[in-house]
C-alpha cells in the first residue's frame, strides 16, 4: 500500500435542482487536486442540509482525472460523511473497477482533513492492474 498526501482546491458549483420534497439537496463541486495526485474532479453530492448548517450528513460519487504518481487515469471516489459542531467523519473509498488508464486496478481510500480554508489529501491506494485477460 502506498500512501501519497497533498492539497486540493474546491469550487461549489449553483444547485441545478431545487431541494427534493424529503428535504435533501443535490450539490455539484468541482476540485483541483496538487501534489502527487494532480488534476481535477466532479463531485455529485446528495445532503441533508446546503452547507450552511454546521451538522448534517452527505453521500457522493466523484470523478477524477489527472495522474497519480506520474501515471496518468482516472477512477471514482465514493463517500459517506456525517458533521456536527465538534466531530467530522468521513468516508472515502476508491469505487472498485473504476480506475481508467494507467490507473486501472486501483484500489484505496482517501482522508480529508481541513485546516481553516484549506483541503488536504490522504491517498492510501494499491495498483494491481487489470486483471489477466485469459
Amino acid at each position: 500500500m502506498k500512501t501519497v498526501t497533498g492539497t486540493f482546491e474546491v469550487t461549489m458549483l449553483p444547485p441545478d435542482t431545487p431541494p427534493s420534497p424529503a428535504g435533501f439537496v443535490r450539490l455539484s463541486l468541482d476540485k483541483k487536486f496538487q501534489g502527487p495526485l494532480e488534476g481535477t474532479s466532479r463531485v455529485e453530492m446528495m445532503a441533508t442540509t446546503d452547507g450552511k448548517s454546521p451538522s448534517g450528513g452527505y453521500v457522493a460519487l466523484e470523478r477524477f482525472a489527472g495522474t497519480l504518481d506520474g501515471k496518468s487515469g482516472g477512477f471514482i471516489l465514493q463517500h459517506s460523511g456525517t458533521m456536527s459542531p465538534g466531530a467530522m467523519q468521513i468516508g472515502v473509498l476508491v469505487s472498485p473497477g473504476s480506475g481508467t488508464g494507467e490507473l486501472a486496478g486501483i484500489s484505496g481510500s482517501l482522508e480529508i482533513r481541513r485546516e481553516g480554508k484549506q483541503h488536504f489529501y490522504t491517498l492510501h491506494y494499491t495498483l494491481d492492474g487489470p486483471p489477466p485477460v485469459r
